[in-house]
């Protein structure tokens, strides 16, 4: 028997062997952690710094005195900001809608294709097409597509009917409106919810301690929100409404348009990775084909539907290219912080201010990314 048999302790040489291999593997990664260290999480670092300080920009003087968290008091709390608030509402409403899109027209797309329908591969390539595109093109292109005065609006006139008037990305009207002074309890309210999920887990798998610690937890929240502790958080001195812009419905279609093919291809993978016993055995059991989906390939589709909505996530909370083709900068109703942190630093020089939006959308995108990873990498380290 050999002395790398498994059990068995290496030998010197071995021990010597491995350790080169370290070593090696260690220098040829070097380049690339240096690299990383320095152009991304060494910008992030000075970014925000200069997020903390005064900071006008290079034009005017370059000293930058310290501030605190006074950038980004101003953001969330300060009259003048009320454009970087909508955005935030814009980005959440957005987030929603596009992710609920393309996961509805993916999965809808992915089925279709799996029942082996003539000139599949003609029909996947046309569904997969736009997501070829650039969100620039995309943008010019529905541009066109929703201006007032044409495009989709003359549409009726085809079949004798006068134009439709909607206004798409010009409008202003707003919907499913609140205070931001209410802020504070509605994410209260959520937070209360997330642990209450999360106690419902753990008595269902019997963890007692997850259980006895999340409802401690909710009843203190529970507490507070009726006693009207977050009410007592003031976020502003006066009212100041905010809602989801009709005009972002044209960007939602736009956006779905390009990347419901994405989700399709990745329902598809999925779907044609399920053996065809199980269908088979459903269906011996008695299901009908609705049954088939709702209990047996939908389950077994979500890790694929957890990753689509992590990496469309990612794309809608950064989202800037589409927007700024689609409906220019200067158009507040559609606003999100990714434009707002280009007019903020670039055009008005409050390089500051510009890098607290920065740091806020790092820190929006790291909620989404962050327990993910953290999740994928538990379970590979624990097979």
């Amino acid at each position: 028997m050999s002395a790398t048999t498994v059990g068995t302790t290496p030998t010197l040489r071995q021990r010597i062997a491995m350790r080169q291999d370290r070593i090696v593997a260690f220098l040829m990664l070097l380049p690339s952690i240096i690299l990383l260290a320095i152009f991304v999480y060494g910008f992030i670092g000075r970014t925000g710094a200069a997020s903390l300080t005064d900071w006008q920009g290079l034009s005017t003087d370059p000293e930058m005195n310290y501030v605190g968290l006074q950038n980004y008091t101003q953001l969330f709390t300060g009259p003048v900001e009320l454009r970087f608030r909508q955005g935030l509402v814009n980005t959440f409403f957005f987030t929603i809608f596009f992710l609920a899109g393309c996961l509805v027209m993916g999965i809808f797309l992915a089925i279709l294709l799996d029942q082996n329908i003539k000139g599949e591969g003609i029909f996947r390539t046309i569904f997969l097409f736009p997501m070829a595109l650039s969100f620039i093109v995309t943008g010019t292109v529905w541009r066109w597509l929703f201006n007032p005065s044409g495009g989709l609006n003359q549409l009726p006139t085809v079949f004798g009917l006068p134009p439709w008037s909607f206004r798409w990305l010009t409008s202003r009207e707003q919907v499913l409106q609140f205070n931001w002074q209410h802020l504070p309890m509605m994410i209260a309210i959520v937070i209360f919810l997330v642990v209450a999920f999360l106690g419902y887990r753990y008595w269902r798998r019997g963890q007692r301690r997850g259980l006895t610690i999340s409802g401690i937890v909710g009843a203190l929240l529970l507490i507070w929100i009726v006693a009207g502790g977050p009410l007592q958080i003031q976020t502003l001195p006066y009212p100041e409404m905010h809602g989801f812009n009709v005009a972002f419905i044209g960007i939602i279609l736009a956006s779905t348009w390009q990347l419901s093919g994405y989700t399709m291809a990745m329902y598809l993978a999925g779907l044609r990775g399920i053996p065809e016993e199980l269908r088979e055995a459903a269906r011996v059991d008695g299901a009908n084909e609705m049954q088939v989906y709702r209990y047996i390939i939908l389950p077994l589709l979500r890790p694929i539907t957890l990753s689509a909505m992590i990496i469309l996530g990612h794309i809608s909370l950064k989202i800037f290219d589409l927007i700024f083709a689609m409906a220019g900068a200067d158009n507040m109703t559609t606003d999100v912080p990714g434009i707002l942190m280009y007019l903020t630093a670039f055009r008005a020089n409050q390089f500051a201010l510009g890098a607290a939006i920065a740091i806020v959308m790092l820190i929006m995108v790291a909620f989404v990314i962050v327990p993910y990873l953290y999740t994928t990498l538990r379970s590979e380290v624990e097979l």
